[in-house]
């Protein structure tokens, strides 16, 4: 049964169907020719991809349940990745020559603010073999419209076991230092029962300069900015690149 209270359907829902950016983290992969680590995995939408194009990969995420759900869809479709439970502020995983680590979509703005970014950087660094490469998506979900003149875009739809999932963002506002995206998330079951609930999530406001900054503090040196064109349905990314010492 799934429903509501099911976070890997809607991680799914609200993720699952973004792929603008899958083309530049397998060339990032390419590049890097040895094994990679993601932090943020969520059910695997980039671990598997990457797996499945034959790189080494690792995956990280702080819910236990997309965890599940990302190893669960590996062995369904024979891939090896390597996926584990963590906080992407310490890692702590033996393994630490990774050639490359990927943060997708707006991981980096979840932290809490520069300290906490700043500790996910120096785990990123230790987990690092020299030359190695960390690369991180940042998105403006107002793209330079101001808070007050920003619509908000259109609904994500799944349906699953004869289920219809809707999450329309509502509301995209200010809140603090950062971004608060409002969604609320609806659930049509099989026998047409409609279950409704809100749920939000604040985005540090951070732009690439400044994690670049906090990167040469953190004893990285910076590369190329990498970017992943905005479509129809999702803002763009500007892509932070750093190098290990």
């Amino acid at each position: 049964m799934v429903g509501l209270a099911d976070v890997v359907v809607w991680h799914d829902v609200e993720c699952g169907g973004y792929d603008a950016d899958l083309e530049l983290w397998r060339s990032l992969a390419a590049e890097a020719a040895g094994p990679l680590l993601e932090i943020g995995c969520g059910t695997g939408r980039v671990a598997l991809d990457l797996a499945a194009r034959g790189f080494e990969v690792a995956a990280m995420d702080s819910d236990e349940a997309l965890v599940g759900a990302l190893e669960e869809r590996a062995r369904a479709r024979g891939l090896a990745v390597r996926a584990s439970v963590g906080d992407a502020r310490t890692l702590g995983l033996p393994r630490r020559d990774f050639a490359l680590v990927v943060a997708p979509m707006q991981v980096v703005q979840l932290m809490g603010g520069p300290a906490g970014r700043g500790a996910m950087l120096a785990a990123v660094r230790s987990h690092l073999r020299p030359g190695g490469r960390f690369a991180a998506a940042l998105a403006d979900p107002f793209e330079g419209v101001p808070a007050e003149e920003s619509g908000p875009p259109l609904p994500d739809v799944r349906e699953q076991d004869g289920w219809v999932f809707s999450s329309t963002p509502v509301a995209v506002r200010s809140e603090g230092a950062g971004t608060a995206i409002d969604r609320l998330r609806q659930a049509v079951s099989p026998a047409g029962r409609l279950d409704e609930s809100m749920s939000s999530i604040v985005l540090d406001a951070v732009g690439a300069g400044e994690l670049e900054t906090e990167g040469a503090a953190a004893g990285f040196r910076v590369a190329p900015r990498r970017a992943v064109a905005a479509t129809g349905d999702y803002v763009g990314s500007a892509v932070v690149v750093l190098e290990a010492p």
